[in-house]
């Protein structure tokens, strides 16, 4: 039997790596003639770096940038030497986990420090920059980053504008960079999610609450980005609305696309490819995945759709390890069987606080 184990990570609870190697051991005392293939994985968000890291080689770097709040703080990058290439993840700077409780409020967090990692990387000698965009504490499409990198957003008085949540549907004017530096570097982002910039399926209506916005909070967001979507338009030629990623991180996606001339891609589909994962999917036996919460997003740009639909195509099982579980038809579809940490556990702080704890009974109800 060939058993293939390629799991996200659970957010906030266990990385991938480790995950991986707890579900093998696992099997290994279940199945011990068993040949077991692992593929840790992430799809963008938060541990990409560590994922690209584990599969590429690449050296991480360190740089001086700032918190979604404005704050200076160290953020680390990979970069590989041997063509050129920085692969950053947008969350060591600009990310949710970087805030309390009490400081999430996306009408002030900004990607500036987004920027300023990319600013480093060009900088350093980078010619291709994949960015990561997912796991953000923001909702300014992009703004903030473009600021860092040379852009400049006037008021209807022509003054400067901070770059910030709040202040989009306030922007008058687009004021391009004085260098060209961006134009002769390629920019692939590595988006999580398929969500278009605006409206109820838009960045700030699905993303904005788990960000700190308030009901009112999100209505006005949502207003100043379709506000910016405008003025790309006027000023770029062109509308990103219902580009698939576009409302990504917060808009982030819109931003990456308009201002960098960046290309998105699903970011588990850059390491699928990457790996050569889907001819091990097609030899394998049995298929076993997972994330921490799996809900109808996750058949949407996420690890778990992703691994299903290329099961599905050869007609190969997957059974999936989670934290916590909403039912989706989707699920009934791809799925073969679902079983989550959560439920072996008196509280879901519990598992999510201890999972090692609970794996070994999830991995035998798997079987």
């Amino acid at each position: 039997m060939k058993i293939l184990i390629a799991p996200d990570k659970f957010k906030g609870s266990i990385d991938s790596i480790s995950l991986c190697n707890a579900i093998h051991k696992e099997i290994v005392s279940l199945y011990p003639q068993a040949e077991i293939l692992q593929f840790p994985l992430a799809d963008g968000g938060d541990g990409f770096s560590q994922i690209i890291h584990h599969y590429v080689g690449t050296s991480p770097v360190s740089t001086q940038t700032t918190d979604p709040l404005g704050r200076s703080i160290v953020a680390k990058y990979q970069y590989a030497e041997s063509n050129h290439t920085a692969f950053i993840e947008m969350a060591a700077a600009s990310g949710l986990a970087l805030l309390s409780a009490s400081e999430k409020n996306p009408d002030k967090t900004s990607t500036y420090g987004t920027g300023l990692m990319i600013r480093d990387a060009i900088a350093r000698g980078a010619k291709h920059i994949i960015l990561g965009i997912g796991g953000s504490a923001t909702t300014d499409g992009g703004i903030g980053m473009a600021d860092a990198l040379g852009y400049m957003f006037l008021d209807q008085q022509g003054d400067p504008l901070e770059p910030c949540g709040e202040n989009m549907s306030l922007i008058n004017e687009i004021i391009f960079p004085e260098s060209d530096f961006l134009e002769h570097i390629q920019f692939t982002i590595a988006c999580d999610v398929k969500n278009p910039l605006f409206g109820p399926n838009g960045a700030a209506f699905v993303y904005g609450p788990q960000k700190g916005a308030t009901p009112e909070q999100v209505k006005k967001l949502d207003e100043g980005l379709a506000h910016l979507d405008t003025l790309f338009m006027k000023f770029f030629g062109r509308s990103v609305a219902e580009k698939p990623g576009a409302g990504a991180a917060g808009g982030l996606g819109a931003g990456c696309d308009v201002f960098l001339g960046a290309r998105l891609i699903p970011g588990i589909q850059y390491i699928i490819d990457h790996i050569e994962l889907e001819k091990h999917i097609k030899s394998a036996d049995l298929i076993i995945t997972g994330e921490g919460m799996l809900d109808e997003q996750s058949m949407q740009g996420k690890v778990v759709g992703h691994i299903a639909e290329i099961a599905k195509k050869y007609d190969k099982p997957v059974r999936v390890i989670c934290g916590q579980h909403e039912v989706c038809d989707a699920h009934k579809i791809f799925l073969d069987k679902v079983v989550t940490i959560s439920s072996f556990s008196d509280s879901i702080e519990s598992s999510i606080s201890n999972p090692l704890q609970f794996l070994p009974q999830a991995v035998k109800k798997i079987f």
